[in-house]
């Protein structure tokens, strides 16, 4: 397997970026830049309005700082490759053949997940990353202690850094299926987190624990890691996806794209989601019919929303308004929403499968962002109607204050 090597300019840019750290708001993409700075200041008066949530942040992040270094090389299976510092993960809805005498080829059981999964611990060492990092830095940006740094750093380092247990930047076998592949480009939905750990190091700027050199060999990963999605067999399959997975493929190239400077290919890509995304996937009438083709179809549609919505905010940080683009037929992320919101609100029943369990709650956060985004009362209304976090709720830290949020 080849590693890609970014170009010197590349690099140069980057750094030349990375050393360009203010006292205002941090280089930040998904998360509200000018609203972290609003509530780091009212954490430092110590506003009584979010002491329970940065109270249970710092309990969090104490958390964190005991933690051991998180790394692919410690996978009790070998990828084909022969190299465990590549990524490996096993297709969760595919399942062994009862008709077949050793169970190969896996069939699909689409929604159900087959417990194999949990042999290959690469997916559940990511996330278990990801967390640890983005609680550690901000817990950082709000309270200002080294401390948290140095052991983000720690973390960082093994995963992108260290040659001894660093991730190399390719998912080839990721969500691979026993008996018909060693990897797909549906593979790629899995580091759909990195683009918290992207934020993060936006937060984590300027610290003396994290030195430039630190951010430039970070960012050198996610230029190779651009690269292979772009340019790779899987990646560009990931690329065509009609579906969720085509949106949050989309949401990744962005983030990284913002991320090492390349912003030409952001801006090309929301560009581009304006009829690939929005009005491929969305019906005038707001429902999404490939994700309400699957077996957990509330839990689709959210997703793929929330993705949409992952995209028109990246949008804002290379002005292109996604929020409010809709096409001669009236498909838009607004219409997607208000399709949805009846059945979280409960004033409807769900028609379609939802095989599990069915969720409404988890379409809180975007009606809270709707409020905040779309000129219509209707969007404040809804928050009326739905519960608030509770005080301790890390989103508090996240959105703008209020007596009632």
């Amino acid at each position: 397997m080849r590693r890609f090597i970014p170009t010197v300019l590349a690099l140069c840019f980057a750094v030349t970026i990375y050393a360009q750290t203010t006292s205002t708001a941090p280089r930040v993409f998904l998360l509200d830049a000018k609203q972290l700075q609003e509530n780091k200041l009212l954490i430092q008066k110590n506003d009584p309005r979010l002491a329970p949530a940065i109270s249970k942040l710092e309990q969090d992040a104490k958390k964190a700082l005991k933690s051991e270094t998180y790394s692919v090389t410690r996978k009790g299976v070998t990828p084909p490759s022969g190299d465990k510092h590549d990524y490996m993960s096993q297709a969760p809805y595919f399942w062994p053949d009862p008709k077949s005498p050793n169970g190969l080829p896996y069939i699909r059981r689409d929604g159900e997940r087959n417990p194999e999964i949990n042999k290959i611990t690469d997916h559940h060492t990511l996330d278990q990353m990801i967390g640890a990092v983005e609680t550690l830095a901000l817990t950082y940006y709000f309270k200002g202690d080294e401390a948290y740094v140095a052991k983000a750093a720690q973390l960082l380092r093994a995963w992108f850094l260290d040659e001894a247990t660093r991730m190399n930047p390719n998912l080839e076998y990721a969500q691979y299926v026993p008996g018909v592949n060693t990897g797909r480009g549906i593979g790629l939905i899995e580091t759909h987190g990195l683009t918290r750990v992207v934020d993060a190091l936006g937060l984590l700027a300027g610290a003396k624990a994290w030195t430039v050199a630190d951010q430039r060999g970070v960012q050198a990963w996610f230029t190779n890691f651009l690269q292979w999605m772009q340019e790779s067999k899987n990646g560009q399959a990931e690329a065509a996806a009609k579906n969720n997975h085509g949106t949050i493929y989309d949401v990744q190239i962005v983030s990284y794209a913002l991320l090492v400077g390349k912003r030409e290919l952001a801006t090309e890509v929301l560009k581009t989601a304006q009829k690939k995304r929005i009005a491929i996937q969305i019906e005038p009438d707001g429902r999404q019919p490939l994700e309400l083709a699957r077996t957990k179809t509330w839990s689709y549609s959210r997703m793929n929303l929330n993705g949409m919505m992952q995209l028109a905010r990246l949008g804002e940080n290379v002005g292109v308004d996604l929020w409010h683009f809709h096409t001669t037929d009236g498909r838009s992320i607004q219409g997607a929403l208000d399709y949805l919101v009846p059945y979280a609100l409960g004033e409807k029943k769900w028609p379609h499968d939802q095989l599990g369990e069915w969720e409404p709650n988890t379409l809180y956060p975007l009606m809270q962002l709707a409020a905040k985004k779309f000129e219509d009362k209707k969007y404040r209304e809804w928050l009326t109607k739905i519960p608030t976090a509770a005080d301790s709720d890390r989103s508090r830290l996240l959105m703008q204050v209020s007596d009632k949020n």
